[in-house]
């Protein structure tokens, strides 16, 4: 899992940066306080060569703060910094607890599925999975800008749940040999795949015609949540417009490389940023 893209705390690995000189000054700290929780627990779930049984303990205890942090308690000192400024934004923007859980519910589920070299059985898991990896953070930036209608927060999920299969597909050369599966296997048996053997996607004929299938429905979702970025007031809705062509980018160069991630990783690159303006600007 990817830990979310947020405002200026951008990294060369992360294609959707959401927080720029296009988000207001007093939301920067708040969108950097819930990053460095997000980036936190991703580098406790994935990073290093902890085994899972010390990678899921350690979520536990990191979970454990949160919950001290929301009840005004002491944290521990492992990761004061991180929860004293995510204690600041809860007191002054009211940050809701429960997306943040759900995003440490999700750690805990990579850190379990990769372990055991499982995958996903079906579209709807990989959904549900999406739900509280990614949708969480969409929700918690529009409490900050005050966006609170519902068909803004399905706006909000389809965008995030795009971005996160846009990640997904992009990293499969990355992810299958490290034993991260998010190809459903029900997507691989339609095209004639095994999905209990992800050595042989990279090889396989079949695998192009499975990643196109896989960046239609992607784009497809992306599009569902497109209205948004005239849901979202000032510049934000421009920042919005930008990490939504963003994603539709990066599925055009997993396409443009003929749907074979696993040959090379496709990137978002400074030639890019004039097409993305431009697409930007039309929507």
């Amino acid at each position: 899992m990817k830990a979310p893209a947020l405002p200026d705390v951008r990294t060369p690995e992360e294609n959707f940066p959401v927080a720029s000189w296009l988000c207001p000054a007093r939301l920067r700290p708040p969108i950097a306080a819930i990053y460095w929780f997000a980036r936190t627990a991703d580098d406790l779930a994935d990073e290093g060569t902890a085994p899972a049984t010390q990678r899921l303990a350690d979520l536990d205890a990191y979970r454990a703060d949160l919950a001290a942090c929301f009840a005004g308690d002491p944290v521990s000192a492992r990761w004061r910094p991180v929860f004293e400024r995510l204690a600041l934004a809860v007191r002054q923007f009211a940050l809701p607890q429960a997306p943040l859980a759900a995003l440490l519910s999700a750690f805990r589920q990579d850190v379990v599925k990769t372990a055991g070299g499982t995958g996903y059985a079906d579209r709807a898991e990989l959904l549900d999975y999406c739900c509280r990896s990614a949708n969480p953070v969409g929700r918690l930036l529009l409490h900050l800008y005050g966006v609170t209608e519902p068909r803004a927060l399905a706006c909000s999920d389809s965008i995030c749940t795009a971005l996160q299969l846009t990640n997904f597909w992009q990293d499969l050369g990355v992810d299958v040999p490290r034993g991260r599966l998010y190809v459903p296997a029900q997507d691989c048996h339609r095209h004639g795949l095994e999905p209990d053997r992800p050595g042989t996607w990279a090889g396989d004929p079949a695998t192009p015609r499975l990643v196109a299938n896989l960046v239609q429905w992607a784009r497809q979702t992306m599009e569902e949540g497109a209205p948004l970025v005239h849901m979202v007031p000032g510049r934000a809705g421009w920042e919005l417009r930008l990490v939504v062509q963003g994603g539709l980018r990066i599925l055009d160069r997993i396409e443009a490389g003929g749907f074979n991630p696993f040959r090379v990783r496709p990137r978002l690159r400074r030639r890019d940023f004039g097409p993305l303006l431009w697409r930007a600007a039309q929507m």
